[in-house]
């Protein structure tokens, strides 16, 4: 399977690759302080590339420093020419449903290995970024096997396929060139038609000054896990822009305190 690298620059600093498409890296707790939870962490990149650097290894190892199992996803994605210049280049790349399922192979993988991490299989999640946001939720929303995470953390992320506010460059990541065009697609595709009141809690995080993925997609994902009485935390910033990922520099103060946030909610979900 050829996947898109990203950040080729971070190689050596992945955690252990623990398949062998060299998807899936473990970033394991430490046994003194594992906490028994997991995430599958997914990097954003509009689904034609991924941000391995600060929305992936980065948050990986946050979440391992307070005793969480996290799990680095090299998702399928279209690749980078179809980034910049709409598929012009090196054809169609890879579209839905390839990404989802790889999110179900990375959480059958953790359910199946859970005993050899330390990790409660009640306690395992799925976080991601931008479009790893989008892929987060989908992880629930069309996940076709048993293997189903226990709570949910998009990070700005895009939402909808068919709304004014789609961002249109994850939109045709997703559904190739042609397809974007396509209104039942785009439909299907979009986060907030799809929303039902078994949907696992959910930590909602973006700011109003995004200038990548238009602030209202949130308002959309959180108006709709409201209307399904879903629980779920939402959390609006003013500032703090997009792809801060767990950085300590990217963003701004403002909006790197949704590390804290984030903390208070999973001890309080797992208290």
């Amino acid at each position: 399977m050829l996947l898109y690298a990203g950040a080729l620059g971070a190689k050596e600093h992945l955690g252990a690759c623990v398949d062998g498409d060299k998807r899936l890296y473990a970033y394991p707790a430490d046994t003194a302080s594992n906490t028994g939870i997991a995430i599958i962490v997914c990097p954003g990149g509009s689904y034609s590339w991924l941000d391995m650097e600060v929305e992936g290894i980065g948050v990986a190892k946050w979440l391992q420093s307070m005793g969480i199992n996290a799990f680095v996803l090299r998702y399928r994605v279209a690749n980078v020419t179809a980034y910049c210049f709409g598929y012009r280049v090196l054809g169609i790349g890879n579209t839905y449903p390839n990404m989802v399922t790889d999110v179900e192979e990375a959480l059958a993988y953790v359910y199946a290995h859970a005993g050899e991490y330390g990790i409660d299989t009640a306690r395992i999640g799925v976080m991601g970024f931008s479009a790893g946001g989008h892929l987060t939720m989908s992880s629930y929303v069309y996940n076709r096997t048993p293997y189903k995470p226990h709570f949910l953390c998009p990070i700005y992320p895009v939402v909808s396929m068919s709304h004014p506010v789609t961002h249109h460059r994850s939109r045709r990541g997703a559904l190739g060139v042609w397809r974007q065009f396509n209104p039942v697609m785009r439909d299907s595709l979009s986060l907030e038609k799809h929303i039902t009141p078994d949907c696992p809690p959910v930590f909602l995080v973006n700011c109003v000054d995004d200038p990548i993925v238009k602030y209202q997609n949130s308002e959309l994902l959180d108006s709709a896990l409201t209307a399904n009485k879903v629980p779920h935390t939402y959390i609006q910033y003013q500032t703090g822009g997009h792809g801060f990922g767990a950085s300590e520099t990217k963003g701004t103060d403002e909006c790197r305190q949704w590390k804290k946030e984030f903390k208070q909610w999973i001890q309080t979900l797992y208290k």
